[in-house]
């Protein structure tokens, strides 16, 4: 890697140019578009991130999940330059290419299930849910969808209305588009009965409140994270996921899995719903299947992806030739260096650390993930679950401060999220847990 895998602290965080480019930001930019730590980036590879003073953070972040593969990583750069000198843009609809074909091709062999299969390309990933939600209901002819609590699918009308968080990405922007039904989330650490009863009684809930609050019948998709990202990092009670999927053929409703954030390698497996052999009717993907250039998908059934009439899909930029030139290098670096296997090794690295600070202070509530996407919840003590968005807020900040890029999520804002690229190095990880632990003893 051209940048040296180091933290280096040249200034106070931020430094006097990421203050002046602030202060530019303030005067040009809304202020509804926030940014969590503004140091300006000038450059970044593997687990570093360089700011314009020079400063170099470990990244305990990805960009949110989606530099999977490091920044600036060599095939990705390679394929893109090379796609950027041969053509940028034509609009698949009206002169498509090979990059567009080969993308769907390998959604369709990579995403759980041996069935055949479609693809179809798009931007970002709240586009792609709104168009799983309209194949759903275009394929059942039935109107109403069923979302969860703690839920996370985007910012747009549609994704806002199936997102279950107000603060930020709701509040103000209604109404909301319609029949969008919201059930509990199989969420262990905080159900009334405990963990053992969790999924049982979850999965009873949801199938009374679908049965008499919308109908079977009306209901033409359920769409699930199969492990809640902006809601709290939250892994459902085990067979949940499954038992979920199961009533849904059972029922010809289309299980709709959100792997938007999970997908890619990021959880160990190439997709989450791989943990519980759950094979989607739908699956939407985006975040870390380009390395860091926008694209997103949907991919499902052929039947299911083909009832959807010519032109009902689709939109000008969707599968941009350098966006799929990107994805496919991305996807042969997670296959060549096996990133799903470098997933699970940076869990058996991060679990014991994150067991010990749980150990020394009761005020992490709970551990949870899997492979590279895992989380602590902060509460006020052991015998009191109550959130401590407060204490979440300080060690946070002072992670920040000392050179590490953390990012914080969950319904009551007290969760710590850790997405580290999938390249960094043990050395550097540690170094980034080092500093976490040092936040705590500084924090509590």
């Amino acid at each position: 890697m051209s940048i040296e895998q180091k933290r280096v602290l040249t200034t106070a965080i931020p430094g006097p140019r990421s203050r002046a480019l602030h202060a530019r930001k303030v005067a040009a930019v809304s202020s509804g578009v926030s940014t969590g730590l503004p140091i300006y980036v000038e450059r970044a590879g593997g687990g570093i991130v360089v700011d314009v003073d020079g400063n170099q953070l470990i990244d305990f972040g990805s960009g949110i999940a989606v530099t999977s593969v490091g920044n600036a990583a060599p095939r990705v750069v390679e394929a893109v330059q090379r796609q950027v000198a041969d053509f940028t843009h034509t609009c698949f609809m009206v002169t498509p290419y090979e990059e567009y074909l080969a993308v769907c091709e390998q959604l369709n062999a990579l995403t759980p299930g041996d069935h055949e299969k479609r693809s179809a390309l798009f931007n970002s990933g709240a586009e792609a849910v709104e168009n799983a939600i309209k194949v759903a209901r275009h394929f059942t002819g039935r109107q109403a969808v069923v979302a969860f609590d703690h839920a996370y699918h985007g910012r747009t009308n549609l994704t806002m209305a199936l997102t279950a968080k107000n603060m930020p990405y709701k509040d103000g922007f209604g109404p909301f588009a319609g029949e969008i039904h919201r059930v509990p989330m199989a969420y262990p650490y905080r159900w009334p009965t405990g963990r053992e009863t969790c999924a049982d009684e979850a999965f009873a809930e949801f199938v009374q409140r679908v049965h008499t609050q919308v109908g079977e019948q009306n209901t033409a998709a359920v769409i699930l994270e199969p492990i809640q990202g902006e809601g709290g990092f939250i892994v459902p009670a085990p067979g949940f996921v499954a038992t979920v999927a199961r009533w849904c053929k059972d029922h010809g409703i289309l299980f709709i899995a959100d792997e938007i954030q999970t997908g890619f390698c990021r959880t160990g497996d190439w997709f989450a719903s791989e943990h519980e052999d759950v094979v989607p009717d739908i699956v939407t993907v985006a975040k870390g299947i380009a390395g860091g250039l926008p694209l997103a998908g949907v991919t499902g059934r052929a039947d299911v992806m083909d009832s959807v009439h010519g032109g009902g899909l689709g939109g000008t930029y969707g599968g941009n030739p350098v966006a799929c030139a990107a994805a496919l290098a991305a996807i042969e670096t997670m296959r060549t260096d096996d990133l799903a296997a470098r997933a699970r090794a940076i869990e058996a690295l991060f679990r014991p650390r994150l067991e010990a600070l749980a150990a020394k202070y009761d005020q992490v509530g709970d551990i949870r993930g899997r492979g590279a996407m895992l989380a602590v919840e902060l509460v006020a003590s052991a015998d009191d679950k109550t959130p401590n968005a407060a204490l979440t807020s300080a060690v946070n900040a002072f992670c920040h401060h000392e050179g590490l890029i953390t990012l914080t999520c969950g319904t009551y804002g007290n969760v710590f999220r850790f997405l580290p690229p999938l390249v960094a190095g043990d050395d550097l990880l540690s170094e980034g847990l080092d500093i976490l632990e040092a936040a705590f003893a500084a924090s509590v």
